[in-house]
């Protein structure tokens, strides 16, 4: 089995900064593209931003010059630098990984179980 772990998740005010981290674990073989995504209340999930296994990235509109996607391949884990953050940063945010299992050919997509971020203004 693979699992995600999202953490860094927290209260903070406008204009401050935080630093998700979502970790994968189990029998893995090889990690490809990995992603954040949110949801806010009353709002459908949208992607915030991507990264491929060679690290090329991606960012939504919303979030460009102030979010940061990131990897490290060695532990398995990608980051998101959260700066600047505003009000409607407010939601849930999920990480996301395509995995390959041990013992498979074919990756699978799996996600973590989500880590509240909200910004007072």
């Amino acid at each position: 089995q693979v699992q995600l772990v999202e953490s860094g998740g927290g209260l903070v005010q406008a204009g401050g900064s935080l630093r998700l981290s979502c970790a994968a674990s189990g029998r893995i073989s090889t990690i490809n593209d990995m992603a954040w995504y949110r949801q806010a209340p009353g709002k459908q999930r949208e992607l915030v931003a991507t990264i491929t296994s060679g690290r090329s990235t991606s960012h939504a509109d919303s979030v460009k010059g102030r979010f940061t996607i990131s990897r490290d391949n060695a532990k398995n884990t990608v980051y998101l630098q959260m700066n600047s953050l505003k009000s409607e940063d407010t939601a849930i945010y999920y990480c996301n990984a395509e995995v390959v299992p041990i013992g498979r050919m074919a990756p699978s997509l799996y996600w973590g179980q989500g880590t509240q971020v909200t910004v007072s203004s």
